[in-house]
């Protein structure tokens, strides 16, 4: 087996679309980043894929600086699904223990995960992934790890995510119209998990926020499961929006000044500001007035959060608190904000594991996606479904 690999991440997202390549050595726990780029999106809203030629041509842009400023040629990547369709359901299964010795064999387990999954779709949604919460032997529940035990009934209690099936198709074929094979697909909040999140603060309880531009992902941990997952429609781009509105320019120019004097909570000294404009005129603004439009919207996605954190039981009882990743989660006291509206201890995602890592935050879904590809590698798991791949098509060619 090989002793490294380059693992491309492909993070399809509102207002930019970015790759990530890492290389994983066996023997290093480390990721090195090899080459990292962006690129403007087109035909994307809100996280989803709405015109499919715009998309595929943005990933082939990206494909080609891949090419041409790393000397890297990859032909397939890890890929990342958002956007409001996403929804979460929890579900049940229970089977019979097959075998005479009352051993629970693995193929017990497909059995009941698969009877888990038997839940009320419509015809265009779609299972993604199938998470166990935990599994239970005779009516002894909270076991992890059930291969190998004993017992007559096995149940197990998981958290299924899907989506909208014609949007995961338009997703699937704006890489694939890039010439690219897509080595697995992953909800982008649980991409994003997988690199902001430790197994201690999964096992103490957090929760994970994307804010991102056109939608904000929430994800929630407990005893190492996930145990909720929500999507909201507002991102960093309703704050460029609101304020285009109050302050009559464009979206650039709003942009610029988000960046530039924007905060979540004002402790300025309320002087006004200017920018000059493209046509020579000038701008004055008060960035305190700034800091009200900013204030408002965060303060709209934390109440969505907690809304969220209501449902299940979980407002303000986090014992490892919240952690904030993507382009939003840089605005200036947003740390501050979400501990005051939250209730919870909060800070923004540092990277770790990553070398040459630049513009953490932004890349945080990117690095959740090569991280996955890092655990495939590590398993041999791609290289299971190659050999699976070969003998389905030697067996093929006997069936008439």
């Amino acid at each position: 087996m090989a002793k490294s690999k380059i693992i491309a991440g492909l993070d399809i997202g509102t207002s930019n679309i970015k790759i990530l390549l890492a290389e994983k050595k066996k023997d290093n726990s480390e990721m090195k980043v090899i080459y990292q780029a962006q690129e403007l999106s087109s035909g994307i809203r809100r996280g989803v894929v709405v015109d499919v030629e715009k998309v595929s041509q943005i990933i082939q842009i990206l494909i080609n600086k891949v090419r041409i400023e790393s000397g890297q040629r990859i032909d397939s990547v890890y890929v990342n699904i958002g956007g409001g369709h996403i929804f979460c359901n929890n579900s049940e299964g229970v089977v019979a223990v097959s075998r005479a010795d009352r051993k629970v064999s693995k193929e017990d387990v497909d059995r009941v995960l698969e009877a888990a999954k038997t839940i009320s779709l419509s015809s265009n949604e779609e299972i993604l992934e199938i998470i166990p919460k935990e599994f239970i032997i005779d009516g002894k529940g909270g076991i992890k790890e059930v291969e190998g035990m004993q017992g007559g009934r096995l149940e197990v209690k998981v958290l299924i995510i899907g989506c909208f099936a014609p949007y995961k198709n338009n997703l699937t074929q704006a890489v694939f119209n890039a010439d690219l094979k897509v080595s697995d697909m992953l909800p982008s909040v649980l991409a994003v998990s997988n690199a902001a999140l430790n197994q201690k603060q999964k096992e103490l309880g957090v929760a994970v926020l994307n804010i991102g531009a056109g939608t904000s992902e929430l994800a929630v941990f407990e005893e190492g499961n996930l145990i909720h997952l929500a999507v909201f429609p507002i991102g960093s781009a309703n704050i460029t929006n609101d304020i285009a509105i109050i302050l009559k320019t464009d979206i650039d120019v709003a942009e610029l000044i988000k960046i530039r004097s924007g905060s979540c909570i004002f402790k300025g000294n309320g002087k006004k500001e200017k920018i000059e404009l493209e046509d020579g005129e000038i701008l004055i603004f008060s960035p305190k007035m700034v800091a009200g439009i900013i204030e408002a919207r965060v303060s709209e996605i934390f109440g969505e959060v907690n809304k969220e954190l209501k449902k299940i039981g979980k407002q303000g009882k986090l014992p490892a608190g919240i952690v904030l990743t993507g382009g939003g989660a840089s605005l200036p006291k947003i740390v501050d904000l979400a501990k005051k509206e939250l209730k919870l201890s909060c800070r923004t995602w540092k990277p770790s594991g990553f070398s040459g890592l630049e513009d953490g935050l932004i890349f945080a879904t990117a690095c959740g996606l090569v991280l996955k590809g890092s655990e495939d590698f590590g398993s041999g798991k791609k290289d299971q479904g190659k050999m699976m791949e070969r003998i389905k098509k030697v067996f093929q060619i006997f069936i008439p």
